[in-house]
């Protein structure tokens, strides 16, 4: 069978702090992209283990990805028997704060679902989709959304208007685990997140240009000032709602003007950025 992985932006990201435990609270607002991975999954009946391939060659070490986490942790939670085929083609940027790994894993956990017709209640499944990362749970409810805690609180958000979304990816991407290392011994600036929630709702451009906020911008572009020059790039270019998504290290645009979103893309691709045009869903 074959299933979509879809990206995500953060239009609000805010790290409440690190407990005991190692993770962070945060607080987030997402959307689901068009913009997405094709995943080929058939169970094998031969096959003594599971077979995972990619055409991206930065994924070919395969068993360190999070599909092969996804699916070791399935079999051992649910006692699943079957081995499975895997191919992943790769649309999503790697190393981008678009969620390419995490959108992967809830596309992979819909899969085995239907393909062993594994039943797992609402709470099970935010549960798995916790335990393999704070993305995951998003992902697998798919839609526009106010994230809380690890990632285990998905608030669906209904919007008012869909946007065109331009991606600019710099030439080096970021490690989510780094990002969060260096957050930590920082003093990081922090937000509100209610006017973010309300522009949505209403469709207030204005008020979503003004109030779009990450955290980890700080760390994100000490590590990669390219970010920076990234975000001045998409303002120059005309679009008020810029900010970088995630841990990065990609930057976003957002319009509902889609002939200055095309003519932009363009732009950016003559330049030779590794530019993408999609839209929210």
């Amino acid at each position: 069978m074959f299933v979509k992985a879809y990206a995500k932006i953060n239009l609000y990201l805010d790290v409440i702090g690190k407990r005991e435990d190692g993770y962070h609270d945060l607080n987030m607002v997402m959307l689901p992209l068009e913009l997405h991975d094709s995943i080929e999954i058939e169970t094998s009946p031969v096959l003594s283990d599971c077979f995972i391939t990619t055409d991206h060659v930065d994924l070919q070490v395969a068993k360190f990805n999070l599909i092969t986490k996804t699916v070791t942790e399935m079999k051992k939670r649910y006692g699943i028997k079957q081995n499975f085929i895997i191919n992943v083609h790769k649309e999503i940027p790697i190393s981008a704060g678009l969620g390419g790994g995490s959108s992967n894993s809830a596309a992979v956990i819909k899969a085995i679902k239907s393909l062993t017709k594994l039943k797992l209640d609402p709470e099970e499944e935010i549960n798995l989709g916790t335990s393999l990362g704070a993305d995951v749970p998003f992902c697998l409810a798919n839609q526009p959304a106010h994230v809380e805690g690890i990632g285990e609180k998905v608030t669906p958000i209904k919007l008012k208007k869909k946007f065109d979304v331009i991606i600019i990816k710099p030439s080096k991407g970021l490690s989510t685990r780094k990002v969060f290392e260096l957050a930590d011994t920082l003093e990081l600036d922090h937000s509100q997140i209610d006017d973010v929630i309300t522009a949505l709702k209403t469709g207030d451009e204005e008020l979503l240009a003004k109030s779009m906020f990450n955290s980890l911008e700080k760390p994100s572009i000490s590590l990669v000032p390219e970010i920076q020059k990234m975000k001045d790039e998409l303002k120059k270019a005309g679009f008020k709602m810029v900010l970088m998504s995630g841990s990065g290290s990609s930057v976003f645009a957002l319009t509902s003007n889609h002939k200055l979103a095309v003519a932009k893309y363009r732009e950016f691709d003559k330049k030779g950025y590794e530019v993408y045009l999609t839209r929210t869903l």
